[in-house]
């Protein structure tokens, strides 16, 4: 009987490992749930709704496209605004201190389905792209950029941000909030590299009256 009951318990252990595996899988590989925290996002995403977000487009090809609602992890707090005195303007990149996570921290936050995803923002520039911000709007390339997803009479300003006339560099992506009036974004800590992505938003699920995809 005792034998009995080992066998069960192995055996419940072991669809659990390959059910935490499988969750684990699709996270990494195909695309994971989470919830808008905030009001950076206004009028687009609210707090609260929930996004599916995609690693398929991610993984294939690499840098997302401009005007893409991306997910990727934040700065660290220390540097979610840098100063005159850390700012390098010829390398204007958000600063991450990187911590090296052990077998299992990788494991929990693979198999993590609703864990944190730190910061929901919009593609504005790509590597080589020169984004400036001025007047009330923001230009790509000398040109002022049409961003019909704002609402009507919002203003870009830099919000305090240094970066706010940079060239994009290799392996960055230059992101900010829809609603620019409430959010930290590339005018405070940078450009975001394109390694901390994970992944981009291409459905809101919840609630089910703001069913709508998210793709351009």
């Amino acid at each position: 009987m005792e034998s009995k009951k080992s066998k069960e318990v192995f055996e419940w252990l072991v669809c659990i490992l390959i059910a935490l595996i499988i969750v684990a899988c699709i996270k990494t590989f195909v695309g994971f749930p989470t919830v808008v925290s905030g009001e950076s996002m206004d009028s687009t995403l609210r707090d609260g709704q929930r996004l599916w977000i995609s690693r398929i487009g991610v993984k294939i090809n690499k840098y997302p496209e401009r005007g893409d609602i991306i997910t990727f992890e934040a700065p660290d707090q220390n540097h979610l605004y840098q100063s005159k005195v850390e700012a390098d303007l010829n390398n204007p990149v958000a600063k991450y201190n990187e911590k090296k996570k052990n077998l299992l921290q990788k494991f929990i936050s693979a198999v993590s389905i609703f864990g944190k995803t730190d910061f929901v923002k919009r593609v504005i520039g790509l590597p080589g792209d020169h984004v400036e911000i001025k007047d009330g709007a923001v230009y790509l390339n000398g040109e002022k950029l049409d961003e019909p997803y704002l609402d009507e009479g919002k203003r870009t300003e830099p919000e305090s941000g240094l970066f706010i006339d940079i060239v994009v560099p290799d392996g960055y992506v230059y992101v900010l909030g829809d609603n620019r009036n409430n959010s930290t974004d590339s005018r405070r800590f940078g450009c975001i590299p394109i390694d901390k992505i994970e992944g981009r938003a291409v459905l809101r699920f919840w609630p089910l009256n703001k069913w709508k995809s998210l793709k351009k």
